[in-house]
């Protein structure tokens, strides 16, 4: 794949990876998502109604 270069240990593993972002600016975007996606997997989850609730309160979000 074109503007895609691996770095390799001494083994010839790939532990790197360089990504021309010109061309391939979409596919770093989808890696980027996953990567917060699963950083953020064992966080607390909030339901949309309780954050509707807060933003309304807050004056952030009208009741419309």
């Amino acid at each position: 794949m074109t503007g895609i270069q691996y770095a390799t240990d001494e083994k010839g593993r790939k532990v790197a990876v360089r990504i021309d972002l010109t061309r391939h600016r979409r596919l770093w975007e989808d890696i980027q998502d996953v990567l917060v996606s699963r950083s953020r997997q064992n966080e607390k989850r909030i339901p949309l109604t309780v954050v509707k609730a807060r933003l309304i309160r807050s004056g952030k979000l009208s009741r419309g």
